[in-house]
């Protein structure tokens, strides 16, 4: 057996490990009774720290070393593949197994109690959760080290590459304008408040309509599915099983479908990547704002177009009779509507940054030490006011609203907008393909999405997230095609 062969052998039985815990993390979002939530966070801790041991042991060190040394300095793919899996097991050694499995205990115990304080709009119950995952954060930032804040080493986790320093400066640039494009947005649909006609939009309907457009869309079912949940999101349960879950509102079935689209967006790049090579960074996804990019460019900029709606309106009409009464150019009225809104999940495209801003600043501020947990609601709906010009009425509505820090998830917001930046470029690049300008004016999709799989999806984590971009688009990342997306939909 070859070094490389051995290494991959290693691999896939973390990758076991790793993706039955996923299982039963997806279990724990949609089935799992409610008294059981003690043994489950005990199986995960479990499963987390075995995997961490596989993925740490001094076997896969030699492992991973012999196959640095063999592999074909030609070879850019696997390369790209094995650097990748040396700076994963850096970080991963620097973690001892104890910490992995408090980690994840202390995460499963904290989404128990973000749930029940979301449910009675008391921030007290989470806050003793917050505070311990707070300062396990900060623990292993020390742990990995950092260049210039802790708040680095978290970012890094998500978006590798990424510092505190680089989003600050995109997001100090950013601000200025999308509040000037989310005003203008706003009193545009104030101008002309066209509404959905009346529900009710029965689920079973709008489970089917789901269905036929994420199919357009290319999700194969065949290695997927879609479930129910309070909180949408997608998940890996092995190389052929992705699960989507979406959740229903009966009075407008938009809502539920852009979640799928954007879910769905989420699960077309993990059935992208590579089967053969699960496990592997060159069969992962390479970070949480190239996800991103890839759901908000199926939500919005496919979803809310109006090539999209000329083909799926009639289809829609006949699942929902009522959409007789509202004509094209109304119904995108209804899709492109504004307003500044408490709940980030259901915030329109305009003034979705915003939300992202907000809690990038407030984290960042947690983990520097210049905010208390006690003194986060407070603070939160102060820089809500100044945002969105209006106050959360309750913690539900402010500060309890996510889940990601119940999930020790301290870094990841910043990847919502940094998802955005790069989806506006992927599309604006992919559109210029003849066959993919072409399938897109029919609202035919399969030009695009083998667009991204060359372009994105097969790469896996083998370059970094800023060289996909480059390599994809022909230009550094900028919010500059963004930005203009915004202005041509929100302000012409």
């Amino acid at each position: 057996m070859s070094a490389i062969e051995n290494l991959k052998k290693l691999t896939t039985e973390a990758a076991i490990v790793s993706s039955s815990a996923s299982t039963l993390g997806w279990d724990q979002e949609t089935y799992l009774p409610e008294g059981a939530h003690a043994w489950r966070a005990r199986q995960l801790a479990w499963l987390s720290g075995r995997c961490h041991e596989l993925s740490t042991s001094k076997e896969f060190g030699g492992a991973l070393k012999s196959a640095l040394d063999e592999v074909d300095s030609s070879d850019e793919r696997s390369v790209g593949n094995l650097r990748e899996m040396q700076r994963r097991f850096d970080r991963a050694t620097k973690l001892p197994a104890s910490l992995v499995e408090r980690d994840s205990e202390l995460s499963s115990h904290a989404k128990h109690a973000w749930s029940e304080a979301r449910k009675k709009s008391d921030f007290s119950i989470f806050a003793p959760h917050l505070e311990a995952l707070l300062e396990l954060s900060r623990e292993k930032a020390e742990l990995w080290g950092y260049e210039n804040e802790s708040y680095d080493a978290l970012i890094e986790t998500y978006e590798r590459g990424a510092t505190t320093a680089s989003v600050s400066k995109v997001f100090d640039e950013l601000g200025p304008e999308l509040r000037t494009i989310a005003a203008a947005a706003v009193e545009r649909t104030k101008a002309n408040p066209v509404k959905l006609p009346s529900g009710p939009y029965p689920v079973e309907q709008q489970t089917a309509f789901n269905e036929k457009v994420a199919r357009s869309f290319g999700f194969d079912f065949n290695r997927g599915r879609i479930d129910t949940t309070a909180h949408p999101f997608c998940t890996t349960l092995g190389p052929s099983d992705i699960r989507l879950t979406t959740r229903y509102d009966e009075s407008d079935f938009t809502s539920s479908l852009l979640g799928v689209m954007h879910e769905a967006g989420h699960g077309l790049y993990e059935q992208g990547l590579r089967q053969e090579d699960f496990g592997l960074p060159a069969g992962d996804s390479v970070s949480l704002g190239i996800h991103e990019s890839q759901s908000r460019l199926w939500e919005n900029h496919v979803g809310r177009s109006r090539q999209f709606w000329e083909h799926w309106l009639p289809v829609a009409t006949d699942h929902f009779p009522q959409l007789k009464e509202i004509d094209i150019d109304d119904f995108l009225a209804v899709i492109h509507r504004a307003e500044f809104s408490f709940i980030r999940v259901e915030a329109d495209e305009a003034t979705y940054d915003l939300h992202i801003l907000l809690r990038f600043n407030l984290e960042h501020r947690l983990m520097r030490g210049d905010l208390t947990v006690s003194d986060l609601p407070s603070a939160w709906n102060e820089a809500f006011e100044q945002s969105f010009g209006m106050t959360p009425p309750d913690d539900a509505h402010g500060c309890l609203q996510d889940i990601h820090w119940s999930m020790g998830g301290l870094g990841y917001f910043p990847t919502y907008t940094l998802g955005n930046l790069s989806g506006a470029q992927f599309f604006n690049a992919a559109m210029e393909d003849d066959a993919v300008r072409s399938g897109f004016a029919k609202a035919e999709y399969g030009p695009l999405l083998n667009w991204l799989g060359r372009n994105v999806h097969d790469l896996g984590a083998t370059l970094d997230p800023s060289d996909i971009v480059r390599r994809a688009t022909g230009n550094e990342p900028s919010a500059g095609a963004h930005l203009e997306h915004l202005r041509l939909r929100y302000t012409k």
